[in-house]
């Protein structure tokens, strides 16, 4: 029974999760129905399988779910994840607390908390989109012949490299239309009543159609080319789902990659 249970958690966790990315690969939304009817039917099957068969993993249980619950919501707040990538790992702290060992053979390395496994993985397999990031900004320089950071020289060595790394340069009106590309440059006016413009680090959703109020405004006042710096809200469920799915097959890849290179 204890197979049944792993494979109904496997497949519910799946199945929600690559609906989930779906809808926020087509949209950059995910409906809040998606993780009502996740989260209970997630708990009720956990429980009743570790209350009938393991009744000490409780502990585990509830460490997982607060562990998690606490890490998403930290990375909600500083404004590094979304609303639907907050749930996913929280629902899935529900369905897969831990490693699913009774149906499939234990990777070598993985964390006895299951999802900050599936994070880390995602985390990895996101990161691998700076390469994207950084050819398009290569091209873009071979291209226009000009400096990637002009009226930017100001601004530190650190924020241009994260710039460089995570968004590339946009056409202001494709910035406009395309609501799941955010700006990352602002403009301000100084105490002098100069423009000034800055690089964002963080972009935040709420504050997205302000600034591109602003930059349009300074593009039609002549204060901006008709492209700025830019970065696509990256669908971080697909990564998640291919976190989870990476965790189940081999483990996790960040402390695998580690070891390989200490050992």
């Amino acid at each position: 029974m204890n197979e049944v249970f792993d494979g109904a958690r496997i497949t519910l966790s799946l199945s929600f999760l690559m609906y989930a990315s779906w809808s926020d690969y087509k949209t950059r939304e995910v409906s809040n129905k998606v993780w009502a009817i996740l989260a209970p039917s997630a708990f009720a099957l956990t429980s009743l399988q570790f209350l009938m068969f393991a009744p000490e993993s409780l502990q585990t249980y509830a460490l997982s779910f607060i562990i998690t619950s606490a890490l998403s919501l930290v990375l909600f707040y500083a404004g590094a994840f979304g609303g639907a990538d907050a749930k996913a790992l929280i629902c899935l702290s529900l369905a897969l607390p831990s490693y699913p060992e009774h149906l499939l053979q234990l990777p070598y390395l993985v964390s006895p908390l299951f999802p900050i496994t599936v994070f880390t993985n995602a985390v990895l397999l996101a990161a691998l989109s700076v390469f994207y990031a950084i050819i398009r900004n290569l091209f873009w320089k071979g291209r226009t012949k000009r400096g990637l950071f002009e009226g930017l020289e100001k601004e530190s060595i650190g924020r241009k490299i994260l710039t460089l790394l995570c968004g590339y340069k946009v056409k202001i009106d494709e910035l406009e239309r395309k609501e799941y590309l955010y700006p990352l440059e602002d403009i301000f006016v100084t105490e002098t009543g100069e423009s000034r413009r800055k690089l964002l680090v963080f972009p935040k959703d709420e504050e997205r159609k302000d600034i591109v109020e602003r930059i349009v405004k300074a593009r039609n006042g002549g204060k901006f080319e008709n492209e700025v710096w830019g970065t696509p809200g990256l669908p971080m469920l697909i990564f998640i789902t291919a976190g989870l799915i990476v965790a189940l097959a081999f483990g996790d890849i960040v402390w695998i990659l580690l070891h390989s290179v200490l050992a």
